[in-house]
C-alpha cells in the first residue's frame, strides 16, 4: 500500500512531457504537413488557372471589354493598353468610352505576366486571340490558357 501511494504522488507531481512524447507529436505534425502542403499548393495553382480562364474566355472580363471597345470604337484595339488609355488615333479617341479596364493591372495574369493579345487572331481569324502563357511562363506550352479551342 505504501508503494502505491508513492507512485501516485510521483505521477501527480509530474508536470512536463517526456522527450519521447514531444518527438512523437513533432513527427506526427511533420507527417501531416508532408501531405497537406502539396495539396494546398495544387489548390493555389488551380485557382490561378481558373482566374486566367475567367479573364480570357468568351465571357471573360478582358474579352468582354475588348468587345465593348469594338462596339464603341468600330474596331478592335491594337493593343490591350487601349482598354485603359485613350488611343492616339483622333477618330477612335472621339468614340472611346473608356477606360474599359481600371489600369494596367487588369491585363496582368495571375503569374504576373501580361496577357497576350493579337488582332486579327491566328486562331480566331474573325475576332482576336487572347491568352496567358500559364504557369510555366512560356508561349506554346500545354499549360497556355487561351480563348480558342486547342486541338
Amino acid at each position: 500500500m505504501m508503494q502505491t501511494n508513492h507512485i501516485r504522488r510521483r505521477a501527480a507531481s509530474r508536470k512536463g512531457f517526456t522527450l519521447l512524447e514531444i518527438l512523437l507529436v513533432v513527427g506526427l505534425l511533420a507527417l501531416l504537413a508532408a501531405f497537406a502542403i502539396p495539396a494546398l499548393q495544387r489548390q493555389g495553382e488551380n485557382a490561378k488557372i481558373k482566374l486566367a480562364q475567367a479573364a480570357v474566355g468568351s465571357g471573360g472580363v478582358i474579352s468582354k471589354q475588348i468587345i465593348a471597345y469594338q462596339f464603341d470604337c468600330g474596331r478592335y484595339p491594337e493593343t490591350l493598353k487601349e482598354l485603359f488609355e485613350k488611343p492616339n488615333d483622333d477618330k477612335v479617341a472621339k468614340k472611346w468610352a473608356g477606360p474599359y479596364l481600371e489600369s494596367k493591372d487588369g491585363i496582368i495574369d495571375p503569374w504576373g505576366e501580361e496577357f497576350q493579345y493579337q488582332h486579327p487572331g491566328t486562331h480566331n481569324t474573325d475576332k482576336f486571340d487572347l491568352w496567358s502563357f500559364g504557369p510555366d511562363g512560356k508561349d506554346g506550352g500545354e499549360d497556355d490558357i487561351c480563348n480558342w479551342k486547342k486541338e
